[in-house]
């Protein structure tokens, strides 16, 4: 019986799962979880990678303690944000995603090289962090002098447990920078962007192992054990982790809510690009998908309107509002608010008064959001879709899962399991 680790790290918590086969299914048991967050630095935000490691090593720990047979491990993570080297010397503070310091240089990148022209190369939607932004913010700071390589966050991790340094495929996909024909880095626009070609390396496929911890991990751990890259974009494992019958549109929905559908080959037209619909890589296949919000507005929404009050009482408050009030879930604004109710408050124009307004506000326009995507894939691709399959923490929620069912007309299959986790194990198992 071979027993796997499944490391799974989000904006907001990371876990640690034990899976094994038995009976022909899929058991796990959770070991470990510990939260995560940004932390604000010299007017920035960053991430805290010394408190992550820490996490990552203990729950590894924890899992042995429990199942000293544990053959493999993998980690996975949300994309775009990474860790600079000048050899062994990293490069801190690691910036999250949610940052503003690539507003500046957004118009820069597109007047050297056209948005038009870095999606019909990359089939990369548009956002504000994607990891080409950040990197030209780090030129312009000068950040990027000597550097001689980087490491995507899962990546960053796992070499902090092996010393090895490789670059997996579904993460880097999210970068903007992968080549939708060829599956490498495009180094012409790398140059075109005065980005160090010793930046983007040749690429390894999930499935591919690394090797063992460290002498010292390994002592600390109390054991060892193969560490292996899965599909180490958390979406990439997530999507693996589905049970689906035949192809049908997805969402995994957490702090974002990414909706897509697997496609043989990237789809990079101009339907595609005004849609801001993006190819992402999949395990043998292409993710075709868009970033939506996510419970990214009512978790924040929660913590500072009723941080006492839990999720069951939040939706039934919202599920008796009779508030009628839309948002645009997608705006700028709901990205990194200071105060998200006064995001809605503007957004509304001051319609939502009690608690249960403004979450039915939330959860109705994440409905719609969900609706204009699936009716932008379906033109995209030319198909008509029956269901709709939703994994992740928003998946648990009834009241959301009706009125996405309602608004798009398709059945919901909603799935409320650690889809992500379950995803990185069967990688590790299959290899």
């Amino acid at each position: 019986m071979k027993r796997c680790l499944a490391v799974d790290i989000g904006a907001s918590s990371g876990r640690h799962i034990v899976g094994w086969m038995e009976n022909g299914e899929l058991r796990t048991e959770e070991v470990y979880r510990f939260p995560n967050g940004v932390m604000e630095q010299d007017g920035h935000l960053i991430w805290d990678t010394a408190a992550l490691t820490e996490h990552v090593v203990e729950g590894i720990a924890r899992a042995l303690a429990a199942y000293p047979d544990t053959a493999s491990m993998s980690i996975d993570t949300w994309g775009v944000d990474y860790v600079l080297f000048r050899g062994e010397e990293e490069v801190m503070p690691c910036y999250a995603y949610r940052d503003s310091r690539t507003e500046a240089v957004i118009p820069m990148v597109h007047e050297k090289v056209p948005f038009e022209t870095l999606y019909a190369h990359t089939g990369c939607q548009f956002q504000p962090f994607n990891t080409i932004y950040q990197l030209c913010s780090d030129l312009q700071a000068g950040r990027l002098a000597s550097v001689t390589g980087m490491l995507m966050m899962p990546e960053y991790l796992m070499y902090k447990l092996t010393g090895v340094m490789a670059r997996e495929y579904t993460n880097a996909t999210t970068m903007g920078m992968i080549c939708a024909e060829t599956g490498e880095f495009d180094l012409d626009i790398a140059d075109q962007l005065g980005l160090p070609r010793a930046l983007f390396p040749k690429l390894s496929q999930p499935g591919t192992a690394l090797g063992q911890l460290r002498p010292e991990i390994a002592s600390r751990v109390g054991g060892n054990l193969t560490v292996m890259l899965c599909a180490t974009h958390d979406t990439g494992s997530a999507v693996e982790g589905i049970p689906m019958e035949g192809n049908e549109p997805y969402i995994s929905s957490g702090t974002w809510s990414l909706l897509g559908v697997k496609t043989q080959k990237p789809i990079t037209d101009a339907g595609s690009m005004a849609a801001n619909y993006s190819n992402e890589g999949g395990v043998g296949y292409n993710r075709y998908q868009k970033n939506i919000m996510g419970m990214w507005l009512v978790n924040c929404l929660q913590k500072e309107l009723c941080p006492d009050m839990p999720f069951p009482e939040i939706v039934k408050a919202a599920e008796a509002s009779g508030c009628a009030a839309l948002v645009d879930a997608n705006a700028q604004m709901f990205l990194a608010p200071k105060s998200m109710k006064a995001a809605f408050d503007e957004a509304t124009g001051g319609a939502c008064v009690s608690v249960g307004d403004y979450f039915r506000c939330a959860y109705a326009s994440l409905a719609v959001s969900y609706q204009q995507a699936i009716e932008e894939l379906e033109r995209n691709t030319g198909r008509t879709y029956e269901k709709l399959y939703i994994v992740g923490g928003g998946a648990k929620n009834a009241f959301l899962n009706a009125l996405t069912q309602q608004a798009t007309g398709k059945q919901v299959v909603a799935l409320p399991i650690e889809a992500t986790a379950l995803g990185n194990l069967i990688i590790q198992m299959k290899n």
